[in-house]
C-alpha cells in the first residue's frame, strides 16, 4: 500500500473528528452542527467555504498552479434514525439517532484530503469538496444540484466514495456502468365496501385482494423481466382493519423496487399498476397508485467510462493491483450521489470497510466506521486529484 508520508500524520486528527460526528448524528436537512464543524475544519485550513446549498451543505474551493480543470469529490454527511446499541466512548448523544452508514467517516477522510491538499497543492487546477446533506432517503444532492451546485461551481466531474462492509480494510471495488439500483417507493391504496367479518358477501373484501396482488406483485421480476436484468420489488408494509369481526374499507401496501436500467424501471412501475388496477377490478373494487409519495426516487449510480479509469488508477496507486476489484458485483442498495452522475460525468467507488461480522453492517445498530482506512480513503482522494488534475 502506497500512503504519502504526510497523510499518517493526520490519522489521530481524522479519528477525533470521525468520532466527534459519531457522537453527535444529525439526519437529513438538519446537519446544522455537523455543517458548521465541517466548515469550521475547512476554513482554519485555508479554503474558501461556501454554505447553504441544500440547506445544510457545505462546499469548498482549493485552487492551486493556473490550471482550468475542475474536479468535484463528495462526501455524505448524514444519519440515520436508528438508536444505537454499541457501548464505546464515541456512541451516539442523540436519541434514536446514529451514523449507521458511515457518513461520518467519509466526511472525515475528505476533510483529511482537503487538509493535506491545502498543504502541499500537488496538483493544477480546482477542487471542489462536497459535504451532502440527506443521503438516506432525502435525495439531498438534488437539492444541492436544484439549488445551483453546478453552476456556482462548474465541475469538470465528480467523485464519489463509500465504506462497504464485507470488503478488505483498505482494499477498492469499482466498475464503469451500474455500480449502485435505482431506488423506488410505490404505495396501492386498495378500497371495497366494509362489511362483517360473518357475512362477507355484503361487501368486497379488500384484505383478500390485497393478498392475491401481493403474490402477482413477485411475478414481474420472475416472469416479465428478462432474466439478464436484475431487479428486486418487495412488500414492506401492510396497514388493514382494527378489529376481529369486519372486513375493513380499505387496504394500504407499500414496497420498493430496483433496478439497474431506466427501462426496467419504467417497466416495473408499469407493470405494478397494470397489476393493481386490473386485480382490483377483478375483485369489484377500486386502486390508487401513488410512486415515491415521501420521498423523491433515486436513478441507478452510473460510473463513466473515462473517469472510472482514472478512479481506478488512484486506487491501484494507494491499494495496489491487488487491492482493487475492478468487477465487482453491482449493489442493489441505492444511492443519491447518482443525481450527480446525471449532471457529470465520474465514478462512485467503494472502499473496503472491514469485517461485517459482530452487526458490523450498514444501517445495524452495532455498526462503526473502521477509523483504520481513514488515511487510506484520504490517499485515494490526494492521489486521484493529483491524477485528474496533473
Amino acid at each position: 500500500m502506497s500512503i504519502a508520508n504526510d497523510i499518517p500524520q493526520l490519522h489521530a486528527q481524522m479519528r477525533q473528528w470521525r468520532q466527534h460526528l459519531h457522537r453527535f448524528p444529525e439526519t437529513a436537512f438538519e446537519e446544522t452542527q455537523t455543517a458548521k464543524f465541517i466548515a469550521d475544519k475547512l476554513a482554519s485550513f485555508g479554503l474558501e467555504v461556501h454554505q447553504g446549498l441544500g440547506k445544510t451543505g457545505v462546499v469548498a474551493t482549493l485552487s492551486a498552479g493556473n490550471g482550468d480543470k475542475k474536479i468535484a469529490l463528495r462526501a455524505d454527511m448524514d444519519a440515520l434514525f436508528i438508536q444505537e446499541q454499541n457501548s464505546f466512548a464515541h456512541k451516539s448523544c442523540h436519541d434514536g439517532k446514529m451514523h449507521a452508514c458511515g457518513h461520518d467517516g467519509h466526511s472525515a477522510m475528505l476533510m483529511g484530503a482537503a487538509c493535506y491538499l491545502a498543504e502541499h497543492r500537488n496538483f493544477n487546477g480546482t477542487v471542489y469538496f462536497i459535504f451532502q446533506p440527506a443521503e438516506e432517503g432525502r435525495a439531498g444532492a438534488r437539492q444541492m444540484i436544484d439549488d445551483g451546485l453546478f453552476d456556482q461551481f462548474p465541475a469538470d466531474c465528480v467523485f464519489g466514495m463509500h465504506n462497504v462492509p464485507g470488503i478488505p480494510p483498505g482494499h477498492f471495488a469499482v466498475k464503469p456502468g451500474a455500480m449502485m439500483a435505482s431506488f423506488d417507493c410505490f404505495e396501492i391504496i386498495i378500497t371495497g365496501q366494509a362489511t362483517h367479518a360473518a357475512m362477507p358477501h355484503l361487501g368486497s373484501d379488500a384484505i383478500v385482494a390485497s393478498a392475491q396482488l401481493i403474490t402477482a406483485l413477485q411475478t414481474i421480476v420472475s416472469r416479465t423481466l428478462n432474466p439478464a436484468d436484475p431487479a428486486v420489488v418487495s412488500i414492506t408494509q401492510i396497514h388493514a382493519g382494527n378489529t376481529w369481526n369486519a372486513l375493513p374499507e380499505s387496504v394500504v401496501l407499500r414496497g420498493t423496487f430496483r433496478c439497474f436500467s431506466n427501462a426496467v424501471q419504467k417497466a416495473i412501475a408499469d407493470k405494478i399498476s397494470r397489476l393493481a388496477n386490473a386485480i382490483c377490478e377483478g375483485f369489484g373494487l377500486s386502486s390508487e397508485i401513488k410512486f415515491n409519495p415521501e420521498n423523491p426516487g433515486y436513478p441507478v449510480t452510473f460510473n463513466a467510462e473515462a473517469e472510472t479509469e482514472l478512479a481506478i488508477k488512484a486506487a491501484i496507486a494507494v491499494a495496489g493491483n491487488d487491492g482493487v476489484d475492478r468487477q465487482p458485483t453491482p449493489g442493489m442498495g441505492s444511492e443519491d450521489f447518482a443525481f450527480m452522475l446525471q449532471e457529470k460525468p465520474g465514478c462512485y467507488i467503494w472502499i473496503g470497510n472491514g469485517s461485517s461480522e459482530n452487526g458490523c453492517l450498514l444501517h445495524n445498530p452495532h455498526y462503526d466506521f473502521n477509523d483504520q482506512i481513514l488515511p487510506v480513503g484520504t490517499a485515494y482522494w490526494v492521489k486521484l486529484v493529483e491524477t485528474v488534475l496533473c
